[in-house]
């Protein structure tokens, strides 16, 4: 058994649109940026309230730009197999995440444990 859940919705900004794109999203959704490093930025808070989902920023090349998902679980590789039994595929590991495609091509990453708040919000997988 393991957990999951959507925990960020990360905005791929191409490098020269990084900081138009924080900013933004921040006015759009009325949350400040909180920048981490030169590469990625997040929105304080939750977009949602209480049991909503953070949004972050990745600078990436411009070929690269998209919107992509976290999802969030207490067991990486159960929860790559079961998505995997859906029909996504492995595109890369990177370090302690797992880069996947949809059947629909979309990017998503399958991350461990980040927030202090986990498990609420997710889903029970046998």
């Amino acid at each position: 058994m393991h957990r999951s859940r959507l925990a960020t919705v990360v905005i791929d900004c191409a490098e020269d649109d990084f900081a138009r794109g924080r900013q933004f999203w921040s006015a759009a959704l009325g949350k400040a940026v909180l920048p981490r490093d030169e590469r990625y930025a997040t929105l304080k808070g939750r977009v949602g309230g209480k049991g909503g989902v953070f949004v972050g920023f990745q600078r990436v090349p411009s070929d690269e730009r998209a919107v992509h998902f976290d999802i969030e679980t207490d067991d990486v590789e159960a929860e790559v197999a079961r998505l995997e039994k859906l029909g996504a595929r492995v595109k890369r590991r990177i370090r302690r995440h797992v880069v996947m495609e949809a059947p629909s091509r979309h990017a998503f990453c399958v991350v461990p444990v980040r927030r202090g708040d986990f498990p609420v919000g997710t889903t029970e997988w046998p």
